[in-house]
C-alpha cells in the first residue's frame, strides 16, 4: 500500500497495490502536513483492509513506524519495520527541523514504538548500531541491505550505446547517478573537478539525476567554470546498464552526520556495473565496508584527497579492471530474489500463532 497519486502499476500474481492518493512531490524541504496527510489516509485505509498476518511498515512518511504495532495489535498480527531512513533523527541533516518539544516527542514515541516490533529490518548493520543503540533487543533486528537493480549488468565500454550518444569518446568517466539531495555533500567533489580540469582535463565527471542539491552544485560548476562536468537527467530504468558502465569510476557521497541514518543504494547500482566506487563519507558505514576491495572510502571534504585518487584510477587502467571483478563477485551474492526469501523467513518467523489471533469486534471497520 502506497500514498501517492501516480497510476497503478505492475504487481506479480497474488500481490495486490493499493494506493491511497495524494502527493509528496514538491521543491524544498516537504510541509509537515503533507506527511502527516500521508501517514493519515495510510493508516485509515489500513484499518479498512481485511485482516492480516503481518503488518509492514517503512519509513516514508516519518512516524508511519509509530503505526506498525497499533494496526497489528486491532487483529493480532506481528508488525516488522523496514527502515531505510532513520527518522526523525535524519531530518536536521536533510535540512528539515522542528521545534525542540516537538522533535522530543517525536524522538519518544518512535523510539517506543521501534522497540514494540515484533522485528526490525536494517538496511544496514551501522543503522543496526543505531536501532541497538535505542533499546531494541539485537535478536529483533535482521539487516538486509539495499540489493541493485535487477537490470543492471555491465556493458562493455568501447561498444556502449551511452558513452557514443554523448561523446565520451576515450576520456576517463567519473560519474555520480542518483538524487543529489542535502545529505549528498558534493564541496569536495567538485574542488577535485577543478584540480583534475587543470592537471588532467581529458578526466569529465558525469552527474546523472537530480535532487533538492541539484541546482546548488550546477550554480557551483557554472560559478567556478568548470568545463570537466556534464549534467544529465535521471536515465529510463531500461537504460541503467548502458548508463551506469559508461562509467570508468563512481562516485557516492553522504553527509558523515548520516552515519547509521541511511545508507546510499547508489553504491550497489555502481558494483553490479562491474565498475569500481570511491564512497565519500563516513568509515564507519556500511557503504564503506562494501567498497572495501572494489573502491575507496574518502573524506567527502577532501578536494584534494578526491582528486588524487581518481588521477590514480584514471592513470590505471588494471586496476580498474580488477575492481570492476571484484565488484561484481560482491553483488553476484546478494540480489533481489536473496532479499525476498530472507525477509518471507522473517515473516514467517513472526506471524503470530492461529490460537491467538483476535477477531476483531463487531462495528470495527473492515472489508
Amino acid at each position: 500500500m502506497v500514498a501517492d497519486g501516480t497510476g497503478p502499476s505492475e504487481a506479480p500474481p497474488g500481490v495486490t497495490v493499493i494506493r491511497t492518493g495524494g502527493t509528496l512531490a514538491g521543491q524544498g524541504v516537504p510541509p509537515v502536513r503533507n506527511y502527516l496527510y500521508a501517514l493519515c489516509r495510510l493508516i485509515g485505509r489500513a484499518l479498512r483492509l481485511p485482516r492480516h498476518d503481518v503488518v509492514v511498515t517503512m519509513t516514508d512518511p516519518p512516524l508511519l513506524a509509530v503505526a506498525g504495532p497499533l494496526l497489528a495489535a486491532r487483529y493480532g498480527a506481528a508488525s516488522i519495520h523496514w527502515s531505510h531512513d532513520l527518522y526523525p533523527a535524519l531530518l536536521p541533516v536533510v535540512g528539515a527541523r522542528l521545534p525542540g518539544p516537538l522533535m522530543r516527542m517525536v524522538e519518544y514515541a518512535t523510539e517506543k514504538a521501534l522497540r514494540r516490533h515484533d522485528a526490525v529490518v536494517a538496511i544496514g548493520r551501522c543503522m543496526a548500531r543505531r536501532i541497538t543503540a535505542i533499546g531494541v533487543p539485537p535478536e529483533r533486528l535482521a539487516v538486509l541491505p539495499n540489493w541493485p537493480d535487477s537490470r543492471i549488468h555491465p556493458v562493455e565500454r568501447a561498444s556502449n550505446p551511452f558513452r557514443v550518444e554523448h561523446g565520451l569518446g576515450d576520456r576517463f568517466t567519473v560519474t555520480y547517478s542518483g538524487n543529489l539531495g542535502l545529505a549528498h555533500p558534493m564541496a569536495g567533489v567538485l574542488d577535485a573537478a577543478e584540480t583534475l580540469g587543470r592537471t588532467d582535463p581529458d578526466i569529465v565527471f558525469l552527474l546523472i539525476g537530480d535532487g533538492r542539491g541539484h541546482r546548488a552544485v550546477a550554480d557551483a560548476v557554472k560559478e567556478r567554470g568548470l568545463r570537466n562536468v556534464r549534467f544529465l537527467p535521471f536515465q529510463p530504468p531500461e537504460r541503467l546498464a548502458e548508463s551506469l558502465s559508461a562509467a570508468d569510476l563512481h562516485l557516492a557521497t553522504m553527509e558523515p552526520r548520516a552515519e547509521g541514518l541511511l545508507v546510499p543504494s547508489k553504491v550497489a547500482g555502481a558494483l553490479a556495473a562491474g565498475r569500481p566506487c570511491l564512497f565519500l563519507g563516513p568509515a564507519g558505514s556500511e557503504a564503506a565496508a562494501l567498497v572495501d576491495g572494489c573502491g575507496l572510502a574518502l573524506d567527502p571534504l577532501d578536494g584534494a584527497e578526491i582528486a588524487a585518487a581518481i588521477r590514480n584510477y584514471a592513470r590505471n587502467s588494471a586496476r580498474c579492471a580488477e575492481e570492476g571483478r571484484r565488484a561484481l563477485a560482491v553483488t553476484a551474492g546478494w540480489n533481489a530474489d536473496i532479499a525476498a526469501r530472507r525477509f518471507a523467513a522473517l515473516a514467517e518467523a513472526v506471524r503470530k500463532p492461529a490460537s491467538l489471533v483476535r477477531v476483531p469486534k463487531r462495528g470495527l471497520p473492515h472489508a
